[in-house]
């Protein structure tokens, strides 16, 4: 996460949120690190004295002081999201987008379907989840 943080904030100043938004869109998804993972980490390199933090502007915008650009300058390019996801198998891949279409499809149902609709949702959702377990349960 470190230097993750510090590689984005040597790109330009952002906000905590933006920096979620930014390694998940970087590694397409497969990264988007939580709040309780981020924020004390932000907070150690505030402690640290790497990171400034100004909130004129009602948020707290996050940058790197000048110890900050002098730790990162003295450090090789470090880029963490380019390699996330390294050596994952391509099924794996393949399973994780499944299970996101299908949580969009079933959002989608849950708030514009007709009751019938939802409660059909629910009985393939049940299904799909058996049969994922019946596939575990198969000599292998």
């Amino acid at each position: 996460m470190r230097a993750a943080v510090l590689a984005l904030l040597a790109e330009r100043p952002m906000h905590g949120y933006e920096m979620i938004q930014e390694l998940e869109t970087r590694t397409d998804g497969l990264w988007r690190p939580s709040p309780g993972a981020l924020y004390p980490a932000l907070q150690a390199l505030e402690d640290e004295g790497l990171v400034t933090v100004d909130t004129s502007g009602g948020k707290r915008l996050l940058q790197l002081s000048d110890a900050g650009l002098a730790a990162v300058a003295g450090a090789p390019e470090n880029r963490p999201w380019e390699n996330f996801g390294t050596g994952v198998p391509e099924a794996h891949l393949a399973m994780r987008e499944g299970v996101h279409q299908i949580g969009t499809a079933a959002r989608q149902v849950a708030q514009v379907g007709t009751e019938e609709q939802k409660a059909r949702a629910a009985a393939i959702l049940t299904e799909a989840r058996k049969a994922l377990y019946k596939l575990l349960a198969e000599d292998a």
